[in-house]
């Protein structure tokens, strides 16, 4: 998996196409990521011991990740990843302009 948590993304298709924010998990099985501020919806829910009240509850679903691409720190745009290995260690690059990702 080349996105890890607490990578900035941009989502570059769907309903929420443009959209940037944060990784907040990586779902491995699903192949699916967590973004804050990205895929959120509303559930009604009756009243129950964890939701006294009941209501409608807000909140985000996770997005596919072929819908979303690194956003490099140094060139600020949307990225390809790629992996070189050094001194037994892979490291992530940005595919335009080589620099490493933390």
């Amino acid at each position: 998996m080349k996105i890890k948590k607490g990578d900035q993304i941009i989502v570059i298709s769907g309903k929420h196409k443009g959209t940037k924010g944060p990784v907040v998990k990586v779902l491995l099985e699903t192949s699916k990521v967590l973004v804050t501020g990205v895929n959120k919806v509303k559930k009604h829910v009756k009243p129950s011991r964890e939701h006294p009240e009941g209501g409608i509850l807000e909140f985000e679903k996770p997005v596919n990740i072929g819908n979303v691409m690194l956003v490099c720190e140094s060139c600020k745009k949307p990225t390809k990843v790629g992996i070189r290995r050094e001194n037994g260690k892979k490291l992530r690059f940005c595919k335009k302009c080589e620099a490493l990702i933390k």
